[in-house]
């Protein structure tokens, strides 16, 4: 299968697209529900209402011929100077897997961080999304903690990881 992909930046219906990517894949594959749903909306609806675009960064991809989001992540850089740049809503659509558009997302946000001179990017995810964790791991994330706090609750073991500025 190859796709002719559009990268872009915020579109109207963005967020109800990212949500939608989001809670189809967690919820099919990882039960997650209206506690999970509610969450990804809402913070994401507060970035967006308050993003700098100097400083936060969204990239978002669109199949070019049903103009269908596919994929999308996001650089938040609210509190880049005392936790570092949070990389956030990292998603593709299931039908995308191997297909590069993944880690041209993320290729991407860790260029902008680099770019910022952002001397920590940092994730949240769970154990078990091991394709995911070997993606961040070949970029230069290192896992820092688990924890059993589940802010998603949806019964995981919660992961952190920490990409450092190269020098």
């Amino acid at each position: 299968m190859s796709l002719d992909v559009e990268f872009a930046g915020y579109r109207p219906g963005a967020l109800a697209a990212i949500v939608h990517l989001h809670i189809s894949y967690y919820h099919k594959h990882w039960k997650f529900g209206l506690q999970f749903e509610t969450k990804v909306a809402s913070e994401l609806a507060e970035f967006l209402s308050r993003r700098k675009n100097e400083d936060d960064l969204i990239v978002t991809a669109y199949e070019k011929r049903n103009e269908q989001l596919i994929g999308s992540i996001v650089i938040d850089a609210a509190r880049c100077d005392t936790d570092g740049a949070h990389l956030r809503w990292f998603i593709v659509d299931q039908r995308t897997i191997g297909l590069g558009v993944g880690r041209h997302l993320i290729e991407q946000a860790i260029l902008h961080c680099d770019r910022k001179l952002y001397t920590q990017v940092y994730l949240t995810t769970f154990r078990g999304l091991d394709a995911a964790r070997a993606l961040y791991e070949s970029l230069g994330f290192i896992l820092e903690s688990e924890n059993n706090v589940d802010q998603w609750q949806g019964g995981v073991v919660e992961q952190r990881f920490v990409r450092k500025l190269p020098v």
